[in-house]
């Protein structure tokens, strides 16, 4: 494997010679760039002296020099990263677009990665240690103790060189793409023909057609009964709640998933044809792992890359340090604190009576605080679709809609200029568009006959994503700022949006009372997806701990994990034990390490809500979201003055707990 080579009498000679050549005061300067520059250079590129003679030719001493070469590549990378991203989304469209059944040539352009060659050719042409040698590769302990000090120059110069932290092969690259394409495709094609599920009595509870994501659209589907006076509500939601153990144990007949041939019945796990006749052997065996293999591919992948990460060897320390840009310790930290707050055991508490009988595990995603909560799904329906009939409509009224929102009717036709909207082939989810030129595009699903709520509430949601990407790229003063610290970030004005939905239907007023009730909500949302956090968490340190894994010890392992997590924090205020619930989300499998930042994004969307509200809403959107991608601490006290704390939402909460008392 490739490695660096140059030792370190070859680095102490060159600093030597440059700190000679320019003189004392750039000695910090020279030091950091020369061991840069070693820590990244292989036999492929040079001998130890082609390493000191390229280090002592191109030092940038002039800072006019310095300022010109930053320009010049801010430029470049841009116009580079811009494009290939929008090949990268071409080579994906069917993957991620319903554009009907997926091709051969589909499958295999959806491998092709022309990016992963990129970064190798910025270092084969030395562009990358010309960047190393002259421009900091900052820790986040440096950018959280120096950061408040920068200005926008320094903190575009910072950001700039995120891209050369690591030189991974591009075979290494492309291998991660390869796994986590083919993850992406087994999650996207995961559905549950609900309506072939069946009960002892060998009835069909669920409405016929009805055809369900794991885990979005299954979810999604529990939240719907809790609006439904109909007792069969609560069996269906125990029904669903049995499916989903029986994905995450991997316990589901393989031959169900997406299947409308086949009936089955969850609870006994029998398998039978439409005929009702019970099938049996190979055609009734369970999934093979295939959960889990999938996650473990992904795994292996991402860990060819550590070698490759001199300031963050793991996974685990890129995606909290170098991608979140916050500690490991600090996410727990808030997640915990969260979870173990007294106002949540009360808020279950409330919950409960509401309810009038016990908790039950899939009570973790109770809906009866959010205000769509007070309609029927099929008049969510019905608003939705008399509304936005299809996806061309939604497209159509987009600037009337972000009108509405609080933009003003010229910024309104400016952001939906700048927004595509397509019918995903998955859940749905929002493409930042990376060069100015380009559009950001928002995906949702559209069930046959058009557009239902799910849709739309999705819809609602990555349009927050959306109109984010578009003023922190085309409203920033320093490219390499373009976007938000981190996703978390993003997923702050996700939630704001998606929370409006109603509102924006004309079914009911984001007033006091709605905001109010919308605090419960936010903090029952928080518990549970805090939750699902700490086993992503969990579950890929362990993975790091038993490399050698197999998918059956990995099942294993997560399921424990889940138990853990829920005997810690669930137990106490559910009075249930031993549930694996928390396991179900597909996040866990497709994107390693995401779930945090919705648990991080529903804490920061409260304080920015709390901001939005008191002020002019589309210029407060726009105001925050230019300000770019400093550390989210920088970033959410320019926001809002005060530091990253569940406090505020605690508090709010708190009393609208007594209000409701």
């Amino acid at each position: 494997m490739t490695s660096p080579i140059i030792n370190p009498e070859t680095v102490q000679h060159t600093i030597a010679r440059l700190v000679e050549k320019h003189g004392p005061g750039q000695a910090d300067r020279i030091r950091r760039g020369v061991h840069q520059v070693a820590q990244r250079w292989w036999a492929e590129d040079g001998t130890a002296e082609d390493f000191a003679a390229f280090c002592e030719g191109h030092f940038l001493s002039d800072p006019a020099e310095l300022t010109a070469t930053f320009r010049r590549l801010e430029g470049v990378l841009e116009q580079i990263d811009g494009h290939l991203h929008e090949v990268r989304r071409e080579l994906t469209w069917p993957i991620d677009v319903d554009t009907g059944p997926i091709g051969t040539a589909d499958r295999l352009l959806a491998n092709l990665d022309l990016a992963a060659h990129v970064d190798e050719d910025l270092f084969q042409t030395r562009v990358a240690f010309l960047a190393l040698l002259n421009f900091p590769v900052h820790t986040l302990a440096e950018r959280l103790a120096e950061g408040p000090g920068w200005d926008r120059e320094t903190w575009a110069r910072s950001r700039l060189m995120d891209r050369f932290a690591l030189r991974v092969p591009a075979t290494v690259q492309q291998e991660i793409t390869r796994v986590s394409t083919t993850a992406e495709e087994y999650i996207a094609g995961y559905n549950i023909r609900v309506d072939r599920l069946v009960n002892a009595a060998g009835e069909r509870p669920f409405r016929e057609g009805l055809r369900l994501i794991s885990h979005w659209g299954l979810r999604d589907e529990l939240y719907s009964y809790y609006s439904d006076p109909d007792p069969v509500g609560l069996s269906r939601q125990r029904m669903i709640l049995k499916v989903m153990e029986r994905i995450v144990r991997q316990e589901i007949p393989a031959a169900v998933v997406d299947n409308p041939e086949l009936l089955w019945n969850p609870e006994t796990n029998e398998v039978f044809t439409l005929e009702g006749v019970p099938v049996e052997g190979e055609r009734a065996a369970r999934e093979p792992d295939t959960r889990y293999a999938k996650l473990l591919e992904i795994f292996h992948a991402k860990r060819k890359a550590d070698r490759y990460s001199p300031t963050e060897p793991t996974f685990i320390a890129r995606r909290f340090e170098r991608d979140r840009q916050m500690p490991e310790r600090e996410v727990e930290a808030l997640l915990v604190s969260i979870m173990t707050s007294p106002a949540v055991a009360e808020l279950g508490k409330l919950i409960e009576r509401r309810l009038g009988r016990p908790l039950e595990p899939f009570d973790i995603w109770y809906s009866g605080f959010k205000s769509r909560g007070e309609f029927p799904e099929e008049e969510l329906d019905r608003a939705a679709r008399e509304r936005y009939p299809d996806l061309e409509a939604f497209a159509a009224g987009l600037p009337a809609l972000l009108e509405r929102l609080g933009f003003t009717a010229e910024r309104s036709r400016w952001l939906a200029e700048r927004i595509a909207i397509d019918p995903a082939r998955g859940a749905g989810h929002a493409t930042e568009a990376v060069r100015r030129g380009d559009k950001a595009h928002l995906r949702t699903r559209v069930p046959q006959g058009g557009m239902d709520y799910k849709g739309y509430n999705v819809a609602m949601h990555e349009l927050g994503h959306n109109v984010e990407q578009v003023f922190s790229l085309y409203g920033i003063d320093l490219w390499p700022l373009a976007g938000v610290p981190n996703t978390a970030s993003t997923e702050a004005f996700a939630f704001v949006f998606q929370h409006r939905d109603l509102e924006m239907l004309g079914l009911r007023p984001f007033d006091a009372e709605a905001r109010r009730k919308e605090a419960l909500a936010i903090l029952w949302n928080t518990y549970e997806i805090a939750g699902v956090s700490l086993v992503d968490m969990g579950v890929w340190n362990w993975m790091y701990q038993h490399p050698e894994a197999t998918p059956a010890e990995l099942r294993e392992a997560t399921l424990a994990i889940a138990r853990d997590v829920w005997n810690r924090y669930f137990a106490p205020v559910f009075g249930v034990r031993d549930s694996e619930i928390l396991a179900i989300y597909s996040h866990m499998i497709v994107y390693g390490l995401y779930l945090p930042d919705y648990a991080i994004g529903h804490v920061l969307a409260f304080q920015i809500a709390q901001r939005l509200w008191e002020g002019d809403f589309g210029a407060e959107v726009e105001r925050i979201t230019r300000q770019g991608r400093l550390t989210p601490d920088a970033w959410i006290r320019g926001a809002v003055g005060e530091p990253i704390s569940a406090g505020a939402l605690l508090a709010e909460a708190r009393e609208a707990i007594s209000a409701e008392r």
